[in-house]
């Protein structure tokens, strides 16, 4: 037995947490976890990354039989990401990037392919090329707080490095709002809303991500409570005109471009999620000024209610949101 420190969840959200934390790199293979009195104890490998909404506890656990890791097998720790069964590298150097994917399938993760990064994202559907290293197959599962997508990663964009803020928004959703994700991909931010009881409209130009919509929509059982459309949301905004309670604008480079579309979904009190990429030394301002500027221009009232960070982007640029309450005048 040994004293590590452990994520402690409640027993019907063990499994949700054990994949998350597994997907984000800090799920320790080295112990065991432990249930106790409705609780289960996920051992993590590193305490101070675990996002805040865990609560993070010292506790003996067991240790596990040996599972070989990446690390085990290469002699130093490899920088990737997991999504689902896909491992996904950002390594340069094509030679060690080859000797990572190597490691990661002689290892006992249970990977299915490893894909490296081979472009930035680009192009009116934001994907990206990858490169197959080792395995077979682009397309894969991955669990986030509870809901199950599956994606192709060569034909949408996804990144697991938002879950935690998806959920922060997500939990302010109400049963029997109406919602619009204005950009939604593969339903991140449409499944969970749809859990929480909101009338959802996810929008996107990528028809493969409005297709991976419909059918995690019925993954999650919440197809009768999702509407997949296909297009630019500036050409179907007669369709909802008036009537969004909560809007979704999850396209940091370029929200500020639809800011017009959006107040004209926005009902007479609307709760905007706008998210931005900016330089460090005014991360919101820009954002905040162009939402003032939006809403005033129709009549509505804005309140800012959340400024938050949500990841570096880049050297001195910021990932960030703002939420902002629209009220008609």
């Amino acid at each position: 037995m040994a004293t590590v420190a452990c994520v402690r969840a409640p027993r019907e959200r063990g499994e949700d947490a054990r994949v998350d934390l597994d997907e984000r790199g800090l799920f320790d293979h080295g112990h065991e976890i432990a249930v106790e009195d409705g609780w289960v104890y996920v051992p993590v490998t590193d305490p101070e990354a675990v996002p805040a909404e865990y609560e993070i506890v010292e506790r003996h656990v067991a240790t596990r039989r040996t599972q070989r890791t990446p690390a085990d097998i290469l002699g130093f720790a490899p920088t990737y990401e997991r999504l689902g069964d896909v491992v996904l590298l950002t390594e340069d150097d094509p030679e060690r990037a080859q000797q990572v994917a190597d490691a990661v399938m002689t290892s006992d993760l249970p990977v299915r392919a490893v894909l490296r990064r081979a472009s930035k994202v680009s192009g009116e559907h934001r994907t990206r090329e990858w490169e197959l290293l080792a395995g077979e197959g682009t397309e894969t599962t991955y669990r986030e707080y509870g809901c199950e997508y599956r994606l192709d990663v060569r034909e949408v964009y996804f990144s697991p490095r938002l879950a935690t803020d998806r959920h922060l928004v997500a939990e302010n959703v109400i049963d029997g709002e109406r919602a619009i994700d204005m950009f939604a991909g593969v339903g991140p931010f449409a499944i969970p809303f749809a859990k929480r009881g909101a009338e959802v409209a996810g929008i996107d130009l990528n028809p493969a991500a409005v297709s991976y919509l419909r059918e995690n929509a019925r993954r999650n059982g919440v197809e009768d409570r999702v509407t997949a459309i296909e297009g630019d949301v500036r050409d179907v905004v007669s369709e909802f005109e008036n009537e969004a309670d909560r809007l979704v604008m999850n396209l940091p480079h370029s929200a500020a471009d639809f800011l017009d579309t959006a107040v004209r979904l926005a009902d007479a009190e609307c709760v905007i999620h706008y998210y931005d990429i900016q330089h460090e030394s005014d991360p919101f301002g820009p954002g905040k000024r162009a939402i003032e500027a939006a809403a005033g221009r129709t009549g509505y009232d804005t309140t800012i209610e959340t400024r938050r960070r949500v990841r570096s982007y880049a050297p001195h640029e910021l990932n960030v949101r703002i939420d902002a309450r629209l009220r008609r005048g």
